[in-house]
């Protein structure tokens, strides 16, 4: 039987005032790898060995049964997970895992005999077990995405950042669960909270797909999610300054945190991944003084979603 494998990029969500729409994927990936078998086995290597679950119960095998039902398949697989993105830290790892797992499900489910699921059904189902789009989508198609949902069923829009864009990120030593950093928003927001949102967030998709990063600073702003979260994390005014200090255009929480990440500009990618370099340099030794992060992270755009290996 055929062994198949996906890389699936991190992503950073929300990006300030985006909540829960706002997505871009980056260069830095968990491999997934399954084939089918006669019962449940998982193997994880990389973030999270020792603590994530190596059997049925693993994100990634739950994916697979959730999409195997969904074709009325009763299937198990074999599991292979090398993550590189660090887990509970706002990089997209879980989504990832559940992403990887439905497209792993959809190529065993076409070797064994079932039509083709396509991406927008893919889509839905990763995006119905993460219970939310915004870091599904820039995962399965890259670059900058929005998403909302409408009729009950997640849709998204793909755009193609104008000229250069990078990021450094700054991950945190501990973690916060996105369950855990959703318990600290308040049910409802002030009026003129929501309407700053919608400013900043038409400025902030402006800004990246018109390729304005002069408006990052200011696009970035939050007052729904962040001024909450913030109080679980206490370093985040530190290292917000400090990415400014080192150069990038505009800093914000990654989703829910408490990674940081700051978006860095370009005449292209090349050119924005090299000052994101700069960025990341120019501020690691102030990082590590704070001796609560981890080495601050270059990355770069990813444009082109999940990548298929073994192909």
């Amino acid at each position: 039987m055929a062994r198949y494998g996906y890389l699936v990029p991190a992503t950073s969500a929300n990006l300030g005032p985006g909540f829960d729409s706002f997505g871009i994927a980056l260069d830095l990936y968990n491999k997934f790898e399954a084939q089918r078998a006669e019962c449940w086995r998982v193997h994880v290597e990389g973030e999270g060995k020792g603590y994530l679950h190596e059997d049925e119960r693993n994100q990634v095998a739950r994916a697979m049964r959730t999409t195997f039902e969904h074709a009325g398949a009763d299937l198990c697989a074999e599991v292979w997970c090398e993550n590189r993105i660090p887990t509970g830290n706002g990089l997209g790892s879980s989504s990832t895992a559940r992403l990887g797992g439905v497209l792993l499900a959809r190529d065993i489910l076409e070797e064994a005999g079932y039509e083709r699921l396509d991406d927008q059904t893919v889509f839905e189902i990763a995006t119905k077990l993460e219970d939310h789009p915004d870091n599904v989508a820039p995962a399965l198609y890259g670059g900058f995405t929005v998403c909302w949902i409408s009729d009950e069923s997640p849709q998204y829009a793909r755009f193609e950042p104008a000229n250069g864009l990078a990021a450094v990120v700054v991950p945190a030593t501990g973690e916060i669960m996105t369950r855990d950093a959703r318990k600290m928003l308040p049910a409802d927001v002030p009026h003129e909270d929501a309407a700053f949102n919608v400013a900043h967030a038409g400025l902030l998709a402006a800004s990246i797909i018109a390729g304005h990063p002069e408006h990052f600073g200011a696009a970035l702003r939050d007052k729904l999610h962040e001024p909450y979260r913030s109080a679980a994390i206490e370093d985040l005014e530190d290292i917000h300054a400090l990415l400014i200090e080192a150069g990038a255009d505009g800093v914000a929480l990654s989703g829910s945190g408490p990674t940081v990440i700051g978006l860095v500009a370009g005449n292209d990618d090349e050119d924005a991944y090299r000052r994101a370099v700069e960025v990341a340099s120019s501020a690691s030794a102030a990082v590590s003084k704070l001796k609560t992060r981890r080495e601050p992270l270059p990355l770069a755009l990813v444009r082109d979603g999940a990548k298929q290996l073994h192909e």
